[in-house]
């Protein structure tokens, strides 16, 4: 018997996101605890983000970002601006992420992947 393609697909992808990885974990302040900001822009990160740049910043269908944040977006403001408005293949989240999920996100990108 002959397992139907569209069923060998399904289990391709679902074997390969599950090997896709998680974002890097964010270090732990001074109190021993990870700063909170920076642990909202993981979260947002691994469930927005990864799809198309990767788990760890390196791209993928989307842009590098690991190393190359602070050189494309000097001004964090001009990062969250893409971030909200969307820019290219780049898709709008102002309307599905809050200012402070926006701000967490810039900087986990900018501080953990760069």
């Amino acid at each position: 018997m002959r397992t139907p393609p569209l069923v060998v697909l399904v289990v391709v992808l679902a074997i390969a996101s599950g090997c896709a990885g998680e974002p890097p974990g964010v270090p732990l302040g001074p109190d021993g605890e990870p700063d909170e900001t920076l642990a909202l822009g993981r979260d947002v990160f691994g469930a927005r983000c990864t799809n198309c740049h990767g788990s760890a910043g390196g791209g993928g269908t989307g842009p590098r970002l690991a190393g190359t944040v602070t050189d494309c977006y000097p001004d964090p403001a001009d990062q969250e601006q893409v971030i909200r408005d969307g820019r290219n293949s780049m898709p709008s989240f102002g309307g599905s992420l809050t200012d402070d999920e926006i701000a967490a996100v810039v900087r986990y990108t900018r501080e953990v992947l760069e």
